[in-house]
């Protein structure tokens, strides 16, 4: 009897079960910054735009005329950003790029508030080499070609990395596809070959590998957006909150989302091919 008791009331809270459209209220909109400065110029560019409404289903606004540089605090150089209206984001004007160990100050200007950040360009580690190799549909794992990457990380600190996947020219950006790693991995995890477990590839398949070294305030930023992309709702996920940027409002009492990110950048490109 007291096992059918408990079944008629699990039944019951189940059928209680409805939607909840919980009321946000209306929010003062905010910039999101978004600035990937690097030592490959075809990399570099910087997008702003505000929040919106969470039940708003319109783009988020784009902010056109900000002001917006970075300055070399080695050279004293300024690099300007120009708003490049068919991209929606901004460029450096004469398509200059970051010098590996110099310090770099991201300034905008937007809405009666200056917005800054610091970053440092770090040296690269090495990737020497990349294979790939047939697996089996396996637990967890599909069918597919995996790759292997070869290389070094010598550096004994500051070892905090982000590893984008482009395949057939489509960025991977989905929750899975962030591919962040730092010394709780080991230095060593490029010496002995490390395969990219997560992701299977298949025959003609063009793959672009992009390894970049990052600050550390720019890997805690992505790890916790990772976090929020995998953050369901349910009953026992922490309550869903923005990333803390990295960006300050250094003139002015304005808030601020997004982060500068500004690192040494290793590109590979290999094909999926097959021999007979």
């Amino acid at each position: 009897m007291k096992k059918i008791g408990i079944i008629i009331s699990l039944v019951s809270l189940l059928s209680c079960q409805e939607e909840v459209q919980l009321d946000f209220g209306n929010t003062t909109k905010k910039p999101v910054i978004e600035a990937i400065w690097t030592d490959d110029a075809s990399e570099n560019h910087i997008k702003i735009s505000y929040t919106r409404d969470y039940y708003d289903t319109l783009d988020n606004e784009i902010a056109k005329n900000a002001s917006v540089s970075i300055q070399d605090n080695v050279s004293g150089e300024t690099v300007d950003f120009t708003f490049v209206e068919e991209l929606g984001y901004y460029l450096p004007s004469d398509n200059q790029k970051a010098v590996i160990g110099n310090q770099y100050s991201l300034r905008v200007l937007l809405d009666g508030n200056e917005y800054t950040s610091d970053g440092i360009t770090q040296e690269p580690p090495i990737l020497d080499s990349i294979t790939y190799m047939f697996e089996e549909e396996r637990f967890f794992a599909d069918e597919g070609y995996y790759l292997t990457l070869y290389g070094k990380i010598p550096f004994d600190d500051g070892n905090f990395y982000r590893l984008l996947i482009t395949k057939n020219d489509t960025l991977l950006n989905s929750s899975s596809d962030y591919f962040l790693f730092d010394d709780t991995f080991g230095t060593d995890i490029l010496n002995n070959g490390f395969e990219l477990n997560g992701f299977a590839f298949q025959e003609k398949d063009k793959i672009k590998l992009q390894l970049i070294r990052l600050n550390e305030n720019a890997y805690d930023y992505l790890n916790q957006f990772v976090s929020l992309l995998f953050n369901d709702g349910g009953l026992f996920s922490p309550p869903p909150e923005n990333p803390k940027s990295n960006i300050v409002a250094s003139n002015g009492d304005g808030q601020v989302l997004g982060y500068f990110m500004t690192g040494s950048l290793i590109s590979k490109t290999i094909t999926i091919e097959v021999e007979e």
